[in-house]
Parts: structure tokens; C-alpha cells; sequence
């Protein structure tokens, strides 16, 4: 049979058959040893092949079909092992907060990053803004400003207020009819968004830590849901940190679109936008034509693209 992955629960996954029930399914101990060095060898949004072949009816995942694109990451600061967070994703949508918590900017570039390499398309939702000072705000315009100069969907909202409504309507918009991937990290109200998007679904809500500011995990496992205009939406772990993971470090300019239009303007075709004369995007770095954080992102994912302990990872 073949059927959707909707659910890693840990210890197995469920799989939407063609013929619309839901199986609970395992993998084999052989399947885990395919030269896939991931923690999780299939992902939510993964299109499976699945037998029944143990005596109590068990049901196996026997073969995984080819991916059209997924969002991964280093499991960890110090693994070799790389985490995939959900696959076949049409649109991805990253959840940040100015404050409670403070989403940083490179952990953005970097989720941004790895969607350009997966050419997945990416929006921002920059949420909880009724709890932000007047200096804050600014600080928020300022990050919709520069995203939005370089391509991005912006969507500035707060789920708990009574005007969520405009930025509700306009991610129902852009995730209707495909499969839209949730993230971001613990606390960003990614679990009070989905609750609104989808009525009666009623997740969990969390809350914040009063002493580190951070949020609290209330999703466990990644899981998708069906949309009330028409596709997925995939619910995913709150996440700390974003380790990009095997990328080709004279690829890594390419994920970043305001620093690859600039790079035509370089001295030399195999510009590292390190060190080299005549390079125009550390030019333009130094004239605020690019952004400091973005170009100190970019930094930051060359140095992992450099480090061999993090190369082929999978």
C-alpha cells in the first residue's frame, strides 16, 4: 500500500493510506542502516510504501519515495547526524518574537537559508507584537524592512489580540492548497497561530519561562493537519537552535539573495566574500547595502560549511 506519513510519534509513525485510513506503522532496524545518517530516517510529508508482514498485523514502512525537497538541520551543536524536520513542503512558514521570546537573527538566517537551498519558498510571521515597547516596535519594523527588501513575505500579527484576524486571513491565503510547514522556536506562539487556522483543533498552548525568557515545549512530534481551504499543515517541535548541515561553502552565497545579486559585481567568479580585493559585497556591507546580520549569518554558516566534522553528515 502506499500511503502520507501525518505523524512521527517516536516510536512509530502514522500513515494516510491511498484508500484514507490511518495505519500504525514501524521501520525495520535495516531500514535505519542506509547510509541515512539521520536521527529520523523518515519525516512527516514523506510518501511511504507500507506492508502488513508481522503476525499481530503489525504494519512496516518498506520504502520511502523520492523527496521533492525537505527542511533539515544538525541535530545538534556536536552531532555528526542531521535532523529532518518534515518533507515534500510547498511553503514554510517561520514564527519569530521580538521578546518572550527573542528570536535571533541568525537562527532566521539560517532557517531562511536552508529553505533556499531546498528552493522551498519562505514567509516570516513576526507575532506578539502587542507586548512590545515603543523602541521594540522599531526594532520590529526594522526586521520587516529588511526582510521584506530582500523578497520575503513579512506578516506582523499578535494571536491574542482581537485584530489577529488580518494576519490570520493572509496565511490562510498563502498555505491554502499546499502543504505548509509551522516552525519556529519554543514560545513564539506557533501552537496559538495553528489554533486559529484551524478551528476546534485545540493544541496545547505553552508558557514562558520567567527566569531564561525562553518557551516552554508543548508540540512533542511533528504532525500534519488538514486545512480548512484545502491542504497540509505540518506542526512542528519548537526548536532552539538551526545548524545548517552539509552545505558546499562556494554554494552558501546562493542562499542568501541579496549577497548572490551583489556577488555578480565581484572581482573574482569564486569570491568568498571574506578576504578577496574587489569584492562588492563586503563593499556593500560597509555602505549598509547589506545587512550587518545578514552578512555575520552568512559568515556563521560558511565557518560550518568549512568545518569537516560537520561534511556529509547523511
Amino acid at each position: 500500500m502506499k500511503g502520507l506519513v501525518i505523524k512521527n510519534t517516536g516510536s512509530c509513525y502514522m500513515v494516510k493510506t491511498d484508500g484514507g485510513d490511518c495505519v500504525s506503522c514501524k521501520i525495520k532496524g535495516n531500514f535505519r542502516l542506509r547510509g541515512i545518517r539521520t536521527t529520523n530516517p523518515v519525516a512527516v510529508g514523506d510518501n511511504v510504501e507500507i506492508s502488513e508482514t508481522a503476525p499481530d498485523g503489525t504494519a512496516y514502512i518498506t520504502a520511502i519515495d523520492a523527496r521533492r525537497n525537505y527542511i533539515i538541520r544538525r541535530a545538534s551543536n556536536l552531532s555528526k547526524e542531521s535532523h529532518i524536520i518534515a518533507a515534500n513542503i510547498d511553503i514554510a512558514f517561520l514564527i519569530v518574537t521580538i521578546k518572550e521570546p527573542e528570536t535571533s537573527t541568525t537562527f532566521i538566517d539560517r532557517f531562511l537559508a536552508t529553505a533556499e537551498a531546498y528552493g522551498i519558498k519562505a514567509v516570516i510571521i513576526i507575532n506578539k507584537t502587542d507586548l512590545l515597547d515603543e523602541e521594540e516596535r522599531e526594532y520590529a519594523d526594522a526586521l520587516r524592512y529588511l526582510y521584506t527588501s530582500i523578497g520575503y513575505d513579512v506578516i506582523t500579527m499578535s494571536a491574542t489580540s482581537n485584530n489577529a484576524a488580518e494576519g490570520i486571513s493572509r496565511i490562510l491565503e498563502l498555505a491554502s492548497g499546499r502543504i505548509a510547514l509551522f516552525s519556529g522556536n519554543s514560545g513564539v506562539g506557533k501552537s496559538t497561530i495553528i489554533n486559529l487556522l484551524i478551528p476546534g483543533i485545540d493544541l496545547k498552548v505553552g508558557s514562558i519561562s520567567a527566569t531564561h525568557h525562553t518557551g516552554m515545549h508543548t508540540t512533542t512530534f511533528s504532525e500534519m493537519f488538514p486545512l480548512p481551504g484545502g491542504g497540509y499543515l505540518i506542526d512542528t517541535p519548537g526548536i532552539k537552535g538551526f545548524g545548517t548541515i552539509d552545505f558546499d561553502k562556494s554554494q552558501v552565497a546562493h542562499y542568501f539573495p541579496e549577497i548572490f545579486r551583489t556577488s555578480a559585481d565581484c572581482r573574482y567568479h569564486n569570491c568568498t566574500h571574506t578576504h578577496e580585493p574587489g569584492c562588492a559585497v563586503r563593499e556593500a556591507v560597509e555602505n549598509s547595502l547589506i545587512s550587518q546580520s545578514r552578512y555575520t549569518s552568512y559568515l556563521s554558516i560558511l565557518d560550518d560549511a568549512t568545518d569537516p566534522k560537520y561534511r556529509k553528515a547523511y
